[in-house]
């Protein structure tokens, strides 16, 4: 396991924040695969196929920066922040 205080500069990061944000992630992760598989065409093999469209799609939001997204797509990756942010906020606040 990595050392989850690792690039965390002069701030000492709480395993128990780790642990929360660590939580959020796997299950922003596991949303993102459930969509991602609904999405795909199943092969007889147990294998997913990514349609073409969606491929396309996904690779254009890749290459684009965040000021230049969509209003649509900016409000989705907002959605998800607010998901960590009560985590670090409760953190900054026991440390002031």
């Amino acid at each position: 396991m990595s050392d989850p205080q690792e690039g965390a500069g002069e701030m000492a990061v709480p395993d128990q924040m780790v642990e929360k944000l660590a939580d959020i992630e796997h299950e922003r992760w596991s949303h993102w695969q459930r969509y991602l598989h609904s999405k795909c065409i199943r092969q007889n093999d147990g294998s997913l196929t990514i349609p073409a469209h969606l491929v396309e799609r996904w690779e254009l939001q890749m290459r684009t920066r965040y000021e230049d997204l969509s209003e649509g797509e900016k409000e989705s990756d907002r959605e998800q922040v607010l998901k960590y942010l009560p985590v670090i906020v409760e953190v900054v606040k026991r440390s002031v």
